[in-house]
């Protein structure tokens, strides 16, 4: 099983949607059983009294805009942030990162990256290095969308799953 995650600084917008646009082909090839997608944060802001929150709407609109949420394994209304941990390090085989901040806060909060396990998620994609458009400052979900899928396609086609 291949296990991935998603960061990003709240687990609000580009994380979440990652981790479903993943989810979502990962369903459309029959896959599901061989991958565990998650998504996380590496801030607590969006975390209050121990429950995070969903994810924001403009993102949750984004998702619906392109057919997700309609089945078991893409449905997102029960997703809340959750903050990345030491032991996710242990358990994922990949922590892919929306921009260079979270990759150094990872790394602080999991203490290194001695297995090379930690990407941004734009590596796997003709535009290593990149960033993926953070829409709570950009307004932009369509181009964040984009970000999302070319990245999520492009880590498939590096699995040789696409």
């Amino acid at each position: 099983m291949i296990k991935i995650l998603f960061i990003c600084h709240g687990n609000i917008c580009r994380s979440p949607l990652a981790e479903f646009v993943l989810k979502d082909l990962v369903e459309q090839r029959g896959l599901q059983d061989q991958f565990e997608i998650a998504s996380a944060a590496t801030s607590t802001e969006e975390i209050w009294g121990g429950r995070g929150n969903p994810i924001y709407p403009p993102a949750q609109a984004e998702l619906r805009k392109h057919g997700l949420g309609k089945t078991a394994y893409t449905n997102f209304s029960n997703k809340r942030a959750v903050q990345v941990t030491p032991m996710d390090y242990q358990h994922y085989d990949y922590l892919l990162c929306a921009d260079k901040a979270n990759i150094r806060n990872t790394m602080r909060i999991v203490g290194g990256d001695e297995e090379n396990k930690i990407h941004l998620l734009l590596d796997y994609t003709d535009r290593p290095g990149a960033s993926i458009a953070d829409p709570w400052y950009t307004g932009d979900f369509k181009a964040t969308w984009r970000d999302v899928l070319e990245g999520c396609q492009g880590f498939l086609d590096y699995l040789g799953m696409l």
